[in-house]
């Protein structure tokens, strides 16, 4: 693995290409590692679009899926002045039409997010807007930095004074500090030092850019709308203001983005293995989506196929643990011809309550959520489809609920491997021993669910199945960590409160 650079000087590109972490899993995933964290976002962004907040505001209602937490927008003027409304909750609570009214520009930049670990603090909502030199700059960030630490040590260390515990501003202090003369090569000299996973928007006054990883992990799309652009972490984004879809945004990849032009900057180096997450096509894209050339929705009936072939069962009808698992029960149902029903419905208006469970009541925010149709289970054998399984807490009481109802048999099927590996690239995973994959065999599973039977979909199924847009990472089911954990390796675990997106 490379040694980190000094900070503000340029880094030679042809250092960082094939850089691998030699450290294993199990040597670095131990419980006193996982403060580190995991956290889902999205980031939206147009440029020559009027009324660029309201069109914003829009496209982080459709990627509320990726981050409940906080919502943010900045809109730039034409003069390439900065006006920013941020806070904490959903998209709709933070916003409202006056807000909208006052964030006047043709150019914005918006982000949702949801961090588990040190997450609820206001500071930590983006974009990060701050003056600079060359103007007002504000950063949308997705993914996360795995040497975000070390880098932040080195920043102290030259007398950078940090306000927040996110890993993005990071980035804003290497940009802020870089000796280059321009903005362009600011940014460039910024990115180089980055190891991880970075899907970015940065606009500089009223100019855009957006980065990708070298690997790729985390989805950045480019739409058109009326003349201008539009910058996005899902296609569903650009659907909703009508925005015509140009293309992905590749694997190490600068854009500079004003207006209806686009123009390429210099790319990050390649790595051997680009490594788009999978787990965005198992779980967290929207099924509306297409992320790498792949329609989210057939590549989650794809899973249901292959698992429908790989676990087989008699049984009466099969049904989804919505939403999430719909697609891969669809699959399921088509391959095997078992009938697909309508088992398990899904409160859509739960949100935080005031009310607190009692100690006894460990099915409570599965109680409020789920809850099945007995005319569809009562007496039957059923197949239950969920996308993924983490920690088993809330298959246990869907099961339970099942048996309530009437269910004679019940056969649970995931659409997906065990997951035994914490993610470290910006997906909410728990430590390791918090994952029920990484220590219980599928028998042992199956019996602490209370289920007839249990399957789960192979990796190679898995990665067969959507194998026309690969190489994906598939590190939470393998272990095969595609970027150096720098932050892990080295022991910067120790913060108070731990960084993210």
């Amino acid at each position: 693995m490379r040694s980190l650079p000094v900070l503000g000087t340029s880094i030679g590109r042809d250092s960082q290409e094939g850089v691998q972490s030699n450290a294993r899993p199990e040597d670095i995933l131990s419980s006193s590692l996982d403060a580190l964290p995991r956290e889902e976002c999205g980031v939206f962004a147009v440029t020559g679009v009027e009324q660029a907040a309201e069109a914003t505001f829009l496209g982080l209602y459709a990627l509320q899926h990726r981050g409940q937490e906080s919502a943010g927008i900045c809109a730039l003027d034409a003069d390439g002045s900065a006006s920013v409304r941020k806070g904490t909750g959903l998209v709709s609570d933070v916003f409202s039409a006056q807000d909208l009214e006052s964030l006047q520009g043709d150019t914005a930049v918006g982000h949702v997010r949801y961090s588990t670990a040190g997450g609820s603090r206001s500071q930590n909502a983006q974009p990060i807007v701050v003056r600079y030199s060359q103007g007002d700059l504000c950063i949308a960030h997705n993914g996360n930095l795995t040497n975000a630490q070390e880098l932040r040590n080195r920043l102290v260390e030259e007398g950078a004074i940090f306000q927040a515990t996110s890993d993005s501003e990071v980035m804003v202090h290497l940009i802020a500090r870089s000796r280059h003369d321009t903005v362009e090569a600011q940014i460039d000299d910024a990115l180089t030092h980055l190891e991880g996973a970075f899907s970015v928007v940065i606009s500089v006054g009223n100019t855009l850019y957006a980065a990708v990883d070298p690997r790729g992990f985390r989805p950045l799309v480019l739409g058109r709308k009326d003349g201008g652009l539009v910058v996005a972490s899902e296609t569903c984004a650009l659907d909703i203001i009508d925005a015509e879809f140009i293309r992905d945004i590749q694997p190490g990849e600068v854009l500079k983005l004003r207006g209806s032009e686009i123009e390429p900057l210099r790319s990050l180096p390649p790595v051997p293995r680009p490594a788009p997450c999978v787990f965005e096509l198992v779980y967290f894209a929207r099924p509306d989506s297409r992320i790498w050339g792949a329609s989210v929705d057939r590549a989650r009936r794809a899973f249901g196929r292959q698992l429908a072939r790989e676990h087989p069962a008699e049984a009466d009808c099969v049904f989804a643990v919505p939403d999430s698992a719909n697609s891969a029960a669809l699959g399921y149902a088509e391959e095997s011809g078992v009938a697909y029903e309508l088992g398990l419905l899904r409160n859509h208006y739960v949100g935080r309550t005031f009310i607190k469970p009692s100690q006894a009541d460990r099915d409570f925010g599965a109680r409020i959520k789920y809850n099945p149709v007995k005319e569809v289970v009562e007496g039957k054998r059923v197949i239950v489809v969920d996308d993924s399984l983490v920690r088993g807490t809330t298959s246990t009481s869907l099961v339970k609920f099942l048996r309530q109802a009437g269910a004679k048999e019940v056969h649970f099927r995931i659409a997906s491997p065990p997951v035994k590996f914490p993610c470290f690239y910006g997906i909410d995973m728990p430590s390791k021993e918090e994952l029920l994959g990484s220590s219980h065999s599928v028998q042992e599973i199956a019996d602490m669910l209370g289920v007839d039977s249990m399957g789960y979909l192979s990796l190679e199924g898995m990665l067969d199945a959507v194998e026309d847009h690969g190489p994906f990472c598939d590190a939470c089911f393998s272990g095969d960590y595609r970027a150096p954990l720098v932050d892990v390796e080295r022991g910067h675990t120790s913060l108070e409160n731990p960084l993210g997106c």
